[in-house]
């Protein structure tokens, strides 16, 4: 199904757009255990550009299987697929061809990005499938976090120009599209959107947004990209969640120690203590387990593109709150130990004097 068609004389761009609706349902997705369908497969490593082994590769590649077209009030039906990522995120991505210009591809970008809640559409489809599969799940969350993202793949377009070329010509539309704005934005605006660009050949174009992507490839070569920009938002997924957790653990501590004051008090620390440690261990076991799903052997173009891709969806920034406020729960948890400590030495200190006192006191006693 084409999106729009071109009008007389103008330049035709086709390609597929794809809806990337991710959500984070649990701990831990046991792939083995998820349930298989018919259309069930392995996600592919991720390409590389050059023809070349690859170097990019997951640790655990995620599952996929075909999941329900999607169909808009406006007629569109958008093909998907359903992922399921073994460190607890779920991502469907729907895709539909698109043929059009310019000012088709721009109104497409700002329709979806800002007039079509898909996240709503797309829960109830993921969770009619994860109750077949329950027991694949390992501490699901009542509340899910979602992202979506957008990416406008074009493959073809009049006159096969290269990056340079088609950045000169229609960098302001390009921005536009990765803005999902209809009104043209201005020279400043656009240069600070085209920063984000990125090319490994001459005829291949990047441009990574916020929330939306640009592409310009052939169907092979903006596979690595794609993958990538996935993997990059799941990541944005599961630190939010971090951050979200961290948040709620902390106000947790700072009301019970408000609550609490005095010497005796100290002795329920240990405990508190105790149990904040494990969540930090546990948060930092997750972490890692994350933040290592997909590895750059010696591929430099993929690692480049993802560090571009997680910089403007705000991998770095979310990543580097969890970093801080597990560096405040250490110092909390190790406050705590000490206060209990403490306690505990000003009580053995007393258990001796009053050791002492009865010894003094049987030694001196009148003896009868």
């Amino acid at each position: 199904m084409e999106t729009a068609t071109a009008t007389p004389g103008s330049a035709l761009l086709r390609g597929f757009v794809l809806v990337l609706i991710q959500f984070d349902v649990c701990e831990e997705i046991r792939l083995d255990q998820i349930g298989q369908g018919e259309t069930a497969r392995t996600v592919k490593q991720p390409s590389t550009k050059q023809a070349a082994p690859a170097y990019v590769r997951y640790e655990r590649p995620p599952l996929v299987e075909r999941v329900e077209p999607l169909v808009l009030e406006t007629g569109e039906q958008l093909e998907g697929e359903i992922k399921f990522y073994d460190y607890g995120v779920v991502s469907v991505v729907y895709q539909i061809p698109f043929a059009g210009d310019w000012d088709a591809l721009v109104q497409l970008s700002a329709r979806w990005v800002w007039d079509v809640d898909f996240a709503s559409r797309v829960e109830p489809v993921v969770r009619r499938r994860l109750e077949r599969s329950a027991r694949a799940l390992v501490k699901p969350y009542p509340r899910w976090l979602s992202e979506d993202y957008f990416i406008f793949h074009v493959r073809e377009m009049p006159g096969n120009p290269t990056a340079a070329e088609l950045v000169a010509a229609d960098g302001l539309k390009i921005a536009q599209v990765v803005r999902g704005d209809r009104t043209p934005l201005s020279k400043g605006e656009c240069s600070e959107v085209l920063q984000s660009q990125i090319s490994y050949y001459a005829q291949d174009l990047t441009v990574i947004g916020w929330n939306a992507a640009f592409l310009y490839d052939t169907a092979l070569g903006a596979q690595t990209a794609i993958q990538l920009l996935e993997y990059a938002n799941s990541q944005l997924l599961e630190f939010r969640h971090y951050d979200e957790l961290l948040t709620g653990v902390l106000d947790e501590v700072y009301d019970q120690l408000a609550e609490r004051r005095g010497r005796f008090a100290r002795w329920r620390l240990a405990r508190r203590a105790s149990d904040l440690h494990r969540v930090l261990l546990e948060i930092g076991e997750l972490t890692e387990h994350a933040d290592n799903a997909i590895k750059f052997l010696s591929d430099m173009f993929a690692a480049r593109l993802y560090r571009v891709a997680a910089a403007k969806v705000g991998v770095p920034d979310y990543k580097d709150l969890v970093t801080e406020k597990l560096k405040t729960a250490e110092a909390l948890h190790q406050d705590m130990t000490e206060q209990f400590n403490e306690s505990r030495a000003f009580f053995l200190e007393v258990v001796v004097v009053l050791i002492l006192l009865i010894e003094l006191w049987a030694a001196f006693e009148p003896r009868r």
